[in-house]
């Protein structure tokens, strides 16, 4: 499909030293977290300005190339994987903070920053940024605007979409659009930018961002709370809202999921005794103690009526860090033990006892292990299928079926099949349990309208039905 034409003209817009066609480079820009798939481009392209991105857009609208944006890789449901080939094109050279707006709380960042590098740049200007997936690490912002990344503080301070105030978007035929105003407030016609935060690199490219700040926080209290029961911990996320508070963190980990973890990050089993089946990681913050430690308290006051071991007030920077780094390299430690599938299910918090439950119970029935974590207090629940020693056909026929019931589960719950991680390619066949026929038209006339030629990442998000 890149015919040498097609080469010489991306090498006239970027350079041919941002031009590559090797096999080693394809196939590492051809992969992200998701499972072990690898689909590469056929040629990979650095671009540096939004200029370079519209030519090179023109080019393949001109010549009906796919084009797959890619980030940092870190995607979870193969959202860049470049399943019908076509120009991978990486931001990563997009990669300035290019203001921060102190007087109106604002920044204006490239896609290609780092989220915890724009956070710390942020943070010294007394500011914060409180979207935190846990790939913060690594992950970038135009990744975090393609697949509205929450995190671990979404349950206080929301996801991506609730920062976005305006976007600078090259279309499928190389025309630049902004899509809103830099202000707070904006009912001007239909809203664009929320349309295309989300959206998974299937209606443009995203070349500037500009996202609200908030005043720094000063200070947050840690718990450690251990469960003798899975579900007394799930249903605990909810009594703790009901008595009114609204932490800034809760996480759920079940008992394998920190054992594992603590292996591959070498943090001794110090917080876990045997009888342990879950934890929750609870934290509030805020800028006066006196009032955390009474949300704190309250929240103690909450977990007692349930079957809990002693409760860890992690009173140390070294004690939160620990904590915080074990929940955060969950993904990782299974990824480094063993084939695995990620489900990203998300139900109203007060459902999380029966999903973890009728998880547990579909994998019984299917003959799979499961390992769940998660955003508790959004309801968000990542259930990690892993391989193990199972069959390679029954991983590859059996497994298929308990995903299809675990989302008619969550559907049944009134919740949905992903909360942060997206469609992508691996989720797009489950779309129709939880839209209907009439909704997925909807959705697919509307990327018809922004990408009549299907060069915006094709493949992904709509079932395979859905080819053009």
């Amino acid at each position: 499909m890149i015919t040498a034409t097609v080469l010489t003209e991306l090498i006239k817009i970027v350079g041919e030293a941002f031009v590559f066609t090797d096999d080693e480079t394809l196939n590492e820009y051809g992969k992200d977290h998701t499972e072990d798939l690898v689909f590469p481009p056929s040629v990979v392209v650095k671009p540096a300005s939004t200029s370079q991105v519209s030519a090179i857009m023109k080019i393949a609208f001109e010549n009906e190339i796919p084009v797959i944006p890619i980030g940092a890789r870190t995607g979870l449901s193969g959202g860049i994987l470049a399943v019908h080939k076509g120009i991978g094109l990486s931001l990563e050279r997009m990669n300035q903070i290019e203001k921060i707006d102190e007087e109106n709380l604002q920044v204006i960042t490239q896609p290609g920053v780092i989220t915890e590098v724009l956070q710390n740049a942020v943070a010294q200007k007394g500011l914060f940024y409180p979207v935190d997936p846990s790939s913060k690490g690594s992950c970038f912002i135009g990744g975090n605007i393609a697949e509205n990344a929450g995190g671990a503080r979404a349950v206080k301070y929301g996801v991506t979409k609730d920062y976005v105030l305006n976007l600078e978007v090259v279309l499928p035929n190389g025309d630049i659009i902004t899509t809103a105003a830099n202000t707070l407030k904006n009912a001007t016609g239909y809203n664009l930018t929320q349309l295309m935060v989300g959206s998974e690199g299937t209606l443009g490219i995203v070349t500037k961002i500009v996202l609200k700040l908030l005043p720094a926080v000063q200070h947050n209290v840690l718990l450690w709370v251990p469960f003798y029961k899975m579900e007394q911990a799930a249903a605990a996320v909810s009594a703790i809202f009901k008595a009114g508070v609204v932490p800034s963190a809760l996480e759920f980990m079940e008992r394998d999921a920190i054992v594992w973890t603590s292996k591959f990050v070498e943090v001794p089993e110090v917080y876990l005794k045997p009888e342990n089946e879950a934890h929750l990681l609870i934290e509030v913050d805020g800028n006066y103690p006196d009032v955390l430690m009474n949300e704190a308290e309250k929240i103690l006051s909450v977990v007692e009526n349930f079957e809990i071991d002693e409760v860890l007030f992690a009173d140390t920077t070294d004690q939160k860090n620990t904590l915080w780094k074990l929940r955060r390299n969950i993904a990782e430690a299974v990824k480094q033990n063993t084939v695995y599938k990620e489900e990203d299910t998300v139900v109203p918090r007060y459902e999380l006892p029966a999903l973890l439950k009728g998880i547990k119970e579909i994998g019984a029935k299917y003959g799979f292990k499961s390992i769940c974590y998660g955003h508790a207090g959004d309801g968000n629940l990542h259930v990690n299928i892993v391989k193990l020693d199972m069959d390679d056909d029954l991983w590859k026929t059996e497994v298929p079926k308990g995903v299809n019931e675990i989302f008619k589960l969550t559907k049944l719950l009134n919740g949905t099949i992903s909360g942060e991680h997206g469609i992508g390619l691996v989720q797009k066949e489950f779309m129709p349990i939880v839209f209907s026929e009439i909704e997925l038209n909807l959705m697919h006339q509307i990327k018809k309208i922004f990408d009549p030629k299907n060069i915006m990442n094709p493949g992904k998000i709509f079932p395979s039905s859905y080819s053009n």
